[in-house]
């Protein structure tokens, strides 16, 4: 059951992924959450990855507006193909950025299915981790990790959405401001 809520929440990516990955590690533990998360991000990232080579824009237009995907597509990063790779795997290491948005995305540029699949699933790792440790220490009573766990990942990923912000702004957006 919780593979198929991780599915629903990369494929809607309008739902927020840490309450998942938290009741993942309130029912079976930091590393067996984990497990759990990690399959159903690498199987949503398959199905997605796919359908968007078959289907092309239009499938991504149905749950993102075509301005967002243009400014993201023209993003510096994405617009070398030698930095595709490294963006993503920045972009899925560093919580708090919008991975679900760049599953989409990655179904239009020229990155080889299989790295993708790698990045886009194990590079969640800081993100899973200390959801579902905190998840699996409020389970035991120690909500101190809880919390020591969620303000290390808040303030990791404020400094990760700085980083994100940086890197994807794109020429000419940085002479308008």
């Amino acid at each position: 059951m919780l593979i198929g809520l991780q599915l629903l929440q990369i494929l809607v990516p309008v739902l927020p992924g840490e309450p998942i990955e938290f009741l993942a590690g309130m029912c079976y533990g930091t590393f067996g959450g984990m497990l759990i998360i990690f399959i159903g991000a690498f199987l949503s990232s398959v199905i997605i990855f796919f359908c968007v080579r078959k289907f092309g824009r239009d499938f991504i237009n149905t749950f993102f507006g075509e301005d967002k995907i243009k400014k993201i597509e023209n993003s510096k990063w994405l617009s070398n193909p030698e930095k595709i790779e490294l963006f993503f795997f920045i972009v899925f290491l560093i919580p708090g950025t919008p991975k679900d948005l760049f599953v989409y995305i990655a179904g239009l540029l020229p990155i080889r299915a299989s790295r993708f699949f790698l990045i886009s699933t194990f590079c969640r790792f800081p993100s899973v981790i200390s959801s579902t440790f905190a998840g699996s220490n409020l389970v035991e009573g120690n909500w101190e990790l809880s919390i020591i766990a969620y303000v290390v990942t808040f303030a990791i990923s404020g400094i990760g959405l700085f980083i994100y912000k940086k890197l994807h702004h794109t020429p000419k957006e940085k002479n308008e401001q």
